[in-house]
This record gives structure tokens, C-alpha cells and sequence, in this order.
């Protein structure tokens, strides 16, 4: 007889009634005290966006946190809470304070709108408004929106990459985010370009995503690799870098540069090139550093964690050996920064 599923296939039933489609427009908060300003930024804006509407700051406050708008369109001048103070607490407050916020106000001097973007503002509009002005405006503002939505996809996508090869390694998979952070502090306190520094904490995650490609029997033997299972082992940064590929992205650029020659030591002793001194690409040799940090400070099931102080002393003591000595110097001070990272970024053992 013929194996049957152990589910079974739903009764055939008459059509359902088509689901309401959802209003996939984005959500924009306008707040002021008169009904009359607000019912102008109706008519301009009700054809395009979710509209939600506050008379105080109180209330605004509320909807910011409770309906999390795309962007605020908030008056200056309005009883009880201004909008300055509005828009202090918005940025104060940590689940509302990348909602990025609009001034539209009757204030018009430059002192005015230059106090504005210094309290957290993005942008300011004069009354009377001109409808064409709100509409660029609120449209290029909820633009950069998306723009940091999808960077912020996009650093997640590549660490749980990096994460699925940590899991199978044994990580918890916190590491790959602490380490690039550790990376991306190295490279500011090294005088790297803040958007390079970026691009790094970016990158750093797929370092050791070649270990995909390594065979479970090695990556997770307990005991020491025999000399040909070293061999199979060193083979993970030309497989990270085939994985990754060459791409005309910067960030992946750097993610292949890093996969490729994180194992390469000042000393020329690395692998899988011996490479030696400044022949070692820079975000390659500040992966270094990063990446050994938070190995000895994690515990892990096969050892304790070495505290800050004993495994900085160890990188210091491996300067213009194992890692760059001028990189090292930058990052023995970061000692506060680097626990920081630690205590936010923990380990989770289940």
C-alpha cells in the first residue's frame, strides 16, 4: 500500500471573500496645535501617505511611540510642550529617536531654523507652505528613510551569514558582532576614514565564513588537528573569498580582502600567503587584532574567558609579530569602549 501523508490537504470549501489589500503608503505624523495648519498638510499630503494627527505634545509624543510614523511634521510654537522640546524628547528617547523630524513653523529667521536643526530637526519649513515644497520634501526625507532601512537589512544579512558559519563552529554567534564593532573602533582610532570605518563594520562579519566549506569532523574535532587536517583548516580564507567573490562594491570588497588574508601575520608566519608587514591589506590586519580579542575574552565550552587586561597584555606582546604594531598601539586604549561592546553584544549559551 502506498505510504499517506500524515497531513492531509484542507477540505475544499467555497471561495473566501479577497482579503482587504493593506495601505502600504508610509505613516506621517503632522503635529500642531491649530486644526486649520493641520488640515492644510491633509490636503497636501492625504493622497500619498498614512496621515496621523496631534494637537500637543503629549499626544504626539504618544503616537510617535505607539504607531512608530516614517516622519514627524511638528510646530514650534504651541502651549504647554514646543515643538523644540518635542522633538528633545523624541531624539531622548531610544524608540523614537530615528524618526527623523520636519519644523514646519512661521519662525523664519536663520537663528530660528539653525536652533531647530540643533535640537535633532532634519529639516525646516516656513509658514505659509507651499505645497510643492512639503511634498520634496517630506518625499526625499522618507527616501533617506529607506535608505537607512536597507543599509540596516543589509549589515544584518551579512552578519547572520557570518553567524551561520560561528554556529558551526561552535560560536553562539554573537562574536561576529562584536568583533566587527571591535573592528570598526580600531580602525576610527587609527585615523581610518569614518565611511571606510563603516564600510568595516560592514565587512568584518564574513571574515570566517569560509568555515562553511570546512568538514564537520575537523571544524569541530575536539581534540588537536593532525598536520593534514591543518591543511584542510587553513583552506577556509580562499574559501570565504570564493564565496564572497569579487564585486564592485566597496563593503564586499573589503569583506573578500578580509576573508582572504585575516590569518596573515606581521611576521610573514601567517597563512595562506605569508604575507608580511604592510603587504598584509589594513582591514585585514585590524580584523586581526579584532577577531583574536574577542576569541580569548569569550568563553567558550572547551575554555574560560581571559580577562580585558590578560588579553590585551597578549596582544601587546605579539606586536610586530602576530599583529601590526602601530594598530596595536591604537587599540590597547580602547580598553572601556571594547567591554562596552562586550557587555552589549553578550553571549548567549543555550
Amino acid at each position: 500500500m502506498q505510504a499517506t501523508s500524515a497531513i492531509s490537504p484542507p477540505a475544499p470549501t467555497s471561495a473566501p471573500a479577497p482579503a482587504p489589500t493593506a495601505d502600504r503608503r508610509p505613516r506621517v505624523l503632522l503635529v500642531d496645535d491649530e486644526p486649520t495648519n493641520l488640515q492644510v498638510l491633509r490636503q497636501i499630503l492625504q493622497a500619498d501617505y498614512r496621515l496621523q494627527f496631534a494637537t500637543d505634545g503629549a499626544r504626539a509624543l504618544q503616537l510617535a511611540r505607539e504607531q512608530q510614523p516614517q516622519l514627524i511634521l511638528l510646530d514650534v510654537m504651541m502651549p504647554g510642550m514646543s515643538g523644540h522640546e518635542v522633538c528633545q524628547a523624541l531624539k531622548a528617547d531610544a524608540a523614537t529617536a530615528a524618526i527623523p523630524v520636519i519644523f514646519v513653523t512661521a519662525l523664519s529667521d536663520a537663528s530660528d531654523e539653525a536652533h531647530g536643526l540643533s535640537v535633532g530637526a532634519v529639516d525646516y519649513i516656513t509658514k505659509p507652505v507651499n505645497a510643492a515644497v512639503v511634498r520634496a520634501r517630506v518625499k526625499t526625507h522618507l527616501s533617506l528613510v529607506r535608505v537607512d532601512e536597507l543599509l540596516e537589512s543589509r549589515l544584518q544579512i551579512v552578519e547572520r551569514l557570518g553567524r551561520a558559519a560561528e554556529y558551526k563552529d561552535n560560536e553562539t554567534g554573537m562574536h561576529v558582532i562584536r568583533m566587527s564593532r571591535f573592528s570598526q573602533a580600531l580602525a576610527l582610532a587609527a585615523g581610518c576614514d569614518p565611511q571606510w570605518a563603516e564600510d568595516l563594520l560592514h565587512a568584518a562579519p564574513m571574515h570566517d565564513v569560509g568555515k562553511i566549506g570546512i568538514p564537520d569532523a575537523i571544524l569541530q574535532k575536539p581534540g588537536k588537528l593532525t598536520d593534514e587536517e591543518w591543511v584542510v583548516m587553513r583552506t577556509h580564507p580562499q574559501i570565504g573569498a570564493e564565496i564572497i567573490g569579487k564585486d564592485h562594491s566597496s563593503i564586499l570588497q573589503l569583506a573578500y580582502s578580509v576573508a582572504l588574508y585575516h590569518h596573515e601575520k606581521w611576521n610573514g608566519k601567517g597563512y595562506p600567503f605569508g604575507l608580511a608587514g604592510e603587504a598584509i591589506p589594513l582591514e585585514a590586519r585590524i580584523v586581526a587584532i579584532a577577531d583574536v580579542f574577542d576569541a580569548l575574552t569569550s568563553i567558550r565550552p572547551y575554555k574560560k574567558a581571559w580577562t580585558a587586561d590578560d588579553a590585551l597584555a597578549l596582544i601587546e606582546s605579539e606586536a610586530g609579530q602576530h599583529f601590526d604594531p602601530q594598530l596595536v598601539a591604537h587599540f590597547l586604549p580602547l580598553k572601556e569602549e571594547l567591554l562596552a561592546i562586550r557587555e552589549r553584544w553578550a553571549d548567549v549559551w543555550v
